[in-house]
């Protein structure tokens, strides 16, 4: 099966995003279990934690259905030891908090080097980040997203990803998000099947698929190997939609949360439905 859905929102608590997932008619989602552009957070309180457990099972949505988003602020890369631990402290509180809520996932960008790092120190810095949440919580995968490699944002090329992941002690509790939009920006072209076939050959290669642990399903904006991240529509920008009948069909997106980040929420729905009709089997 298929695990299809959308971003939703959290506005008002944790509670509404599998509330507002199940008025889409998505069997997956995505959410933020605090504000994004915020460091601080109230704790989660125990009526906050058995609200969402029991809109869970309302609406039948499992921890592997469910792909949490930590903040945008984090930086596990940072050259600045002071920022750098600010960023770590942050992380963990995001992995435990998706621990009290009984989800099993957290996706993340993994970081940037600012221009005051080498890609090398960036990169071990960001797994020893992972090493620390990973001690901090349990039973909570830190899944890392692919970026388009804008600035001097790390984990846009398939290699970047595998260090990382080789460097992780815990290899069982790593993978990675793959976002369309970010792939097809970062040069790894997904204009067709034949291209697509391809370009998972290459991430199978350098990454593995086994390490496939969810996707962002995004039209793009800006060109092959632009290194600009601007999500589109499915059915609009440069990507077309022969990759979606791919991914539809590709063994490696059965039992994942294949998530929409698209730009405009009111066609979510409509999406949904399109891409679940793309399955041939």
């Amino acid at each position: 099966m298929r695990f299809i859905g959308a971003h939703v929102s959290a506005a008002g608590g944790v509670e509404n995003a599998p509330i507002n997932a199940h008025k889409i008619g998505a069997n997956a989602f995505a959410l933020f279990t605090k504000n994004q552009r915020r460091w601080q957070a109230k704790p989660l309180t125990s009526r906050d934690i058995s609200n969402f457990k029991a809109n869970c099972q309302r609406f039948g949505y499992r921890p592997e259905q469910i792909l949490p988003h930590d903040s945008y602020l984090i930086n596990l890369g940072h050259p600045e030891a002071e920022a750098l631990a600010r960023s770590r402290d942050a992380f963990i509180d995001e992995m435990q908090r998706c621990q009290q809520l009984g989800l099993t996932l957290l996706n993340f960008h993994p970081g940037s080097h600012l221009k005051q790092i080498s890609e090398a120190d960036c990169l071990a810095r960001i797994a020893e980040s992972i090493n620390l949440a990973l001690d901090a919580s349990s039973g909570v995968t830190a899944v890392i997203e692919n970026t388009a490699g804008q600035g001097s944002n790390l984990g846009h090329r398939f290699e970047q990803l595998a260090t990382i992941i080789d460097q992780v002690d815990d290899k069982s509790r790593v993978g990675v998000c793959l976002d369309t939009c970010h792939t097809f920006a970062a040069g790894y072209d997904l204009s067709s099947i034949a291209a697509c076939e391809a370009t998972f050959a290459e991430f199978d290669a350098i990454v593995g698929l086994h390490n496939l642990k969810a996707m962002h399903l995004n039209g793009s904006k800006s060109a092959l190997g632009s290194r600009v991240d601007r999500h589109h529509s499915l059915h609009q920008g440069e990507l077309g939609t022969e990759l979606f009948q791919f991914l539809m069909n590709h063994p490696a997106t059965e039992s994942i949360p294949l998530v929409l980040e698209t730009i405009d929420e009111t066609l979510w729905q409509e999406e949904i439905n399109w891409l679940r009709g793309l399955q041939t089997a």
